[in-house]
């Protein structure tokens, strides 16, 4: 059906840059005509509503998410109703952009905007999400922090949008709703198989990590409680006995007076598990003698502080991609002494499951938080076979894991392919670029928006960057 669509039959020209040429029945119209910023005054029962990145608008408890903190006060929240269309004024550059599901509060950063007689603001919220990602909102709003904007309604409603007949608006819904649940739909299916996956590829690592790689070799007690019986010829040392365990520089620190030099450095988004991300890397500047004591070494194992669970003690090993390098306080490096000590089988044993066991029973926790420091990392008792073992182990776990990682790389494309095309198919939709009256008529009654944000085995799929706000 979606190959199938074709464009109108005729066009004029919108007017609008950014635009262009819209079917010639459309109009087009300032966002302040159809809708109405609203300011309601919070009612005695409300919960919290959040915007989240993804589109999603629903009562806070719906979708319990790790990484943000609950208000104790809610000071200038505003009343939220259902049907109202929200844009998050920090975070609609994201994408943070959607139909509120439910009554309820929200922070005063939202933009809560009621929808007029015949305006579907279920279109508009499609159509401002393909905007955003388009980077109109980041060039219309002033930044207010990194990755951030102050995008008010003044500057939503005085810009001209399209303005397709109501009967169409809902006909694009419609087709929407049913192409983003199938295309949602097969992205799930995927992401369940790289799940498993990346599970099969870190039990072959644990295993070889913990056990070796002779199954008949004597075993002794770890004395390690997540962890059971180890190779009886193995040591069992705690990490700072082996290695050095480097802090980085805290941003914001003052150099008045002093000379200074500017240098690429890591932050916690950097360092993912396995990898590091050097899509974006950012600078400093700081003094020569805080550039060496942070500077990054190849072969040092870096290691995260925390942040959300997931993020604690993540790590990978250092490569020198970028040379001279240097880390943030939130990033550890773990240097070890490599004549004991491999770093990428420190590395593979920091992704074990008693590495996490150890780092979330003694982590620092507050609310969907959780962090460990230099003297906890320090305490981590590691694995030691002699660095022959080792390598040896590195080795097999390459060739074993090699297929596996094969496999995850291609969904991960493909993955990533069907994201591309959804994204391609909701600006050609929205925009009038393609027809679907048609296609919206010939659905099934009972077709339905998929619920995959809702799936107990996944979660929704988030950055390293806040969620929500």
């Amino acid at each position: 059906m979606i190959a199938d669509l074709k464009p109108y039959a005729e066009y004029t020209e919108s007017g609008l840059p950014w635009l262009g040429d819209i079917p010639q029945h459309w109009a087009s119209e300032r966002a302040k005509w159809l809708f109405t910023k609203m300011d309601r005054p919070v009612r005695e029962d409300d919960e919290v509503v959040t915007c989240f990145r993804d589109g999603m608008v629903t009562l806070r408890k719906n979708r319990r998410l790790r990484g943000f903190t609950e208000a104790t006060v809610y000071s200038g929240y505003q009343g939220i109703c259902k049907g109202d269309l929200v844009i998050h004024g920090m975070d609609a550059f994201a994408g943070a952009i959607g139909v509120s599901d439910s009554d309820g509060k929200g922070t005063p950063v939202y933009n809560v905007c009621q929808p007029r007689p015949g305006v579907n603001a279920s279109y508009y919220a499609h159509l401002v999400r393909q905007m955003s990602q388009s980077q109109w909102i980041l060039a219309l709003a002033k930044g207010i922090r990194e990755r951030s904007t102050d995008f008010r309604f003044e500057m939503f409603g005085n810009q001209r949008v399209p303005l397709p007949p109501p009967d169409e608006q809902a006909a694009i819904v419609r087709f929407l709703d049913w192409a983003n649940g199938r295309l949602e739909r097969a992205i799930r299916a995927k992401r369940k198989v790289i799940a498993l996956l990346n599970e099969q590829k870190q039990a072959i690592i644990h295993r070889a990590v913990t056990r070796g790689l002779d199954p008949s070799v004597p075993l002794k007690p770890s004395g390690i409680l997540w962890l059971g019986n180890i190779p009886q010829h193995w040591e069992v040392r705690p990490l700072k006995a082996v290695c050095e365990i480097q802090s980085g520089i805290t941003l914001g620190k003052d150099y008045v007076g002093q000379t200074t030099d500017e240098y690429p450095y890591l932050r916690v988004a950097n360092v993912q598990a396995g990898h590091a991300n050097l899509a974006v890397v950012k600078t400093i500047r700081v003094t020569k003698a805080e550039a060496l004591r942070c500077t990054l070494q190849a072969g040092d194992v870096l290691m995260t502080e925390g942040g959300d669970p997931d993020k604690l003690g993540r790590g990978c090993v250092w490569n020198a991609q970028v040379a001279p390098c240097l880390h943030q306080n939130h990033v550890f490096a773990v240097r070890p002494n490599q004549s004991q000590l491999e770093p990428h089988f420190l590395s593979a044993e920091m992704g074990t499951r008693y590495a996490r066991a150890y780092f979330e029973s003694t982590a620092k926790q507050t609310t969907n938080l959780a962090s460990t420091n230099k003297t906890k990392i320090g305490q981590f008792q590691v694995l030691l076979p002699s660095v022959d073992e080792q390598q040896r182990i590195l080795t097999a776990i390459t060739e074993e894991t090699g297929p596996v990682n094969t496999a995850i790389s291609r969904l991960e494309r493909e993955t990533e392919l069907l994201r591309e095309y959804r994204t391609r198919l909701v600006a050609d939709v929205v925009t009038g670029k393609l027809d679907v009256r048609e296609a919206a008529a010939r659905l099934p009654a009972d077709a339905a928006l998929d619920d995959s944000n809702n799936d107990p085995d996944l979660g929704p799929e988030l950055s390293d960057e806040a969620a929500e706000a």
